[in-house]
């Protein structure tokens, strides 16, 4: 059902061949972005890539299936050494979510199975793949509620206050779970900006806490923010 065409269409070009590759991989890559797209939170320059990609790995992958004569070993082997480069280009030059990890493994494998002539398994893998991802993500599940109460709480402070036990009362007071996070330096050195990690122990009283901190730090910058693992860098 899901023969190469490389090895079927023996009376057509090789040339003609490699360019449907990249035609119907350049599609499929459409077709899975604008599926992604719709649940992913992303750039639309992210999105275009993932557009692109299957297209640009199919031209690779079909060359080296005609140049190699349909070697299968050695086309597997260069196949696994370009999707793991590629799928981590994303993570080297900027910081990638989870999703976006999805998206581009999902290009590369469209690209790759389109590449080597399975035209319509690659289609269907940019279908179906990515409404399995729409799904999942849809559905409420894998949800942690611990996670979802978790905040980073960020205070800017002045250079001359001492920041190690000026707001355990006030922590005391408002957080069920308080953790330090970090500490940097902000305004040319002349400020402190504190990081911590908190559970509130009640959320409706998020605005009280941060009042009573400003009247502590000099009324300068506080901000409470979903917290995740990436904020342990600051």
């Amino acid at each position: 059902m899901f023969d190469s065409l490389f090895q079927n269409l023996t009376s057509v070009p090789l040339v003609l061949l490699v360019l449907l590759s990249v035609a119907i991989a350049f599609a499929g890559g459409l077709v899975a972005a604008f599926i992604e797209s719709r649940r992913m939170r992303s750039s639309k320059g992210f999105f275009v890539a993932v557009s692109l990609i299957p297209a640009i790995v199919a031209g690779t992958f079909a060359t080296l299936n005609v140049m190699l004569l349909n070697d299968t070993t050695t086309v597997i082997t260069s196949i696994a050494a370009i999707m793991v480069g590629l799928g981590l280009i994303r993570f080297r030059s900027a910081q990638g979510t989870a999703e976006e990890m999805i998206a581009l493994f999902i290009a590369v494998a469209v690209g790759a199975i389109n590449g080597l002539g399975y035209w319509a398994l690659g289609s269907i893998i940019a279908v179906v793949l990515p409404l399995v991802y729409l799904l999942l993500s849809i559905l409420p599940i894998f949800k942690n509620k611990r996670l979802s109460r978790e905040k980073m709480l960020k205070i800017t402070i002045p250079e001359n206050l001492e920041y190690s036990d000026a707001f355990n009362e006030t922590f005391e007071h408002y957080l069920k779970e308080c953790e330090p996070v970090g500490v940097k330096t902000t305004g040319m050195g002349s400020m402190f900006r504190l990081s911590y990690r908190i559970v509130m122990k009640n959320p409706a009283e998020e605005k009280e806490l941060i009042d009573e901190l400003r009247t502590k730090n000099g009324n300068l910058e506080i901000s409470v923010l979903p917290y995740t693992e990436n904020d342990k860098g600051l």
